[in-house]
């Protein structure tokens, strides 16, 4: 089968159909299936469109025979032979070779405010750049982008956006940063390389907001690139990763440790979602081994579950939850605890650790006050951990 054969793109009834629910949604991409309705198909090559793909050969993976490869980017360790997509529904060999098809074809652009990530400690008030493409290594149940990451690049409506592009637009519109976000950013690893070392040439910094699920190689090949991430620490038991997300606890845990060692700058998430992983001996352990591992000075982030995807059955998290895991972190020694998705409340801002004054007061994603000087605080003096300027 010739490779143009083989990643033909089709736009089906299904595309289509989707195509329609996303205009009709009002998202980022509805311009793209205006644009779809009118051009030729040569054109949606160069445009994007419906199920576009710009496919090119993988990193991290090994040749099996002339049929088969083991990929070797996640824990996953998937073995395909031609035309079998990965778990991640967005890597498939042909001829004896791996294929990323998440490559310069982002299902979502925004520019979001930093605070979004969610990063608190990293250069407040500013836009980042934000990008994803479809697909994820994890089936989480309560997965609030499941639109792009429960389906392949081929199913879903892309823009054409090469890594020189992006960086561009970034610059353009006022960016400090572009985040890799949304879905998985892991799964489109080679795009975001590669717009991560164009960035890092223009004075454009890096931001990874993940899962964790990645090989310790592909990490330390990642790290140099990175200026911030988010990891999402979902839960603290292998029993909640496997039965909600499909993952691998111990993997998110090297990932920290490797981020950690490489100094990228650190803040992790973790959505409390009641009665799965809001049980507070666990919530003590999970606080106590970021404290010992990753250090007292490391952000933690506790956001607010609502509704949706498989777990529609669930009511939102109590605010009292949030409160007492901020509580439990605290104790444990933690000097920034967050709470996040509920706006207004006195645990959104960052207090100086020393004289517990207010130094940045949040309402959601705005900042209305910052007594940040110089990296210290304004009143005491005190360093405050992060990237400020």
């Amino acid at each position: 089968m010739k490779k143009e054969d083989f990643f033909a793109k089709r736009v089906s009834r299904r595309y289509f159909c989707k195509a329609c629910l996303y205009a009709g949604a009002g998202l980022a991409i509805s311009p793209l299936f205006l644009d779809l309705l009118k051009m030729p198909a040569y054109a949606q090559q160069e445009k994007g469109g419906a199920g576009f793909v710009s496919p090119r050969e993988a990193m991290f993976y090994e040749k099996i025979d002339k049929d088969t490869i083991r990929c070797q980017l996640c824990p996953r360790q998937c073995t395909l032979k031609n035309g079998m997509y990965g778990f991640c529904r967005a890597r498939k060999p042909e001829g004896g070779k791996q294929y990323t098809l998440a490559y310069a074809n982002p299902s979502a652009v925004h520019i979001d405010p930093i605070e979004k990530k969610p990063l608190f400690h990293f250069l407040p008030a500013t836009s980042a750049f934000s990008i994803a493409t479809a697909g994820c290594n994890f089936r989480c149940k309560y997965c609030q982008n499941w639109e792009i990451s429960q389906f392949t690049p081929e199913e879903t409506v892309n823009y054409y956006l090469p890594p020189d592009e992006a960086v561009n637009n970034a610059v353009e519109h006022g960016c400090s940063t572009i985040a890799y976000t949304y879905s998985e950013p892991s799964i489109f690893y080679e795009y975001m390389l590669d717009t991560a070392k164009i960035a890092r040439a223009k004075g454009v910094k890096n931001i990874y907001h993940s899962n964790g699920s990645l090989n310790p190689q592909a990490v330390e090949e990642l790290s140099p690139w990175l200026d911030a991430a988010n990891i999402d620490l979902k839960g603290f038991t292998q029993k909640f990763y496997s039965e909600i997300c499909e993952g691998y606890l111990d993997t998110v845990l090297n990932t920290l440790k490797i981020l950690k060692k490489n100094k990228v700058h650190l803040e992790i998430t973790n959505l409390m979602i009641p009665s799965l992983n809001d049980d507070m001996k666990t919530v003590k352990k999970m606080c106590q081994w970021i404290h010992d591992e990753l250090g007292k000075d490391t952000p933690l982030h506790f956001s607010r579950f609502y509704p949706t995807f498989k777990l529609k059955n669930l009511a939102p998290t109590p605010v009292k939850t949030l409160e007492e895991a901020r509580q439990a972190a605290l104790e444990a020694g933690l000097d920034y605890v967050y709470i996040g998705n509920v706006p207004g409340h006195e645990g959104e801002n960052t207090y100086c650790p020393k004289d517990k004054k207010a130094l940045i007061r949040r309402l959601g994603y705005q900042v209305a006050e910052n007594n940040i000087a110089d990296g210290k605080c304004k009143f005491c003096g005190t360093e405050i951990p992060g990237v400020w300027n």
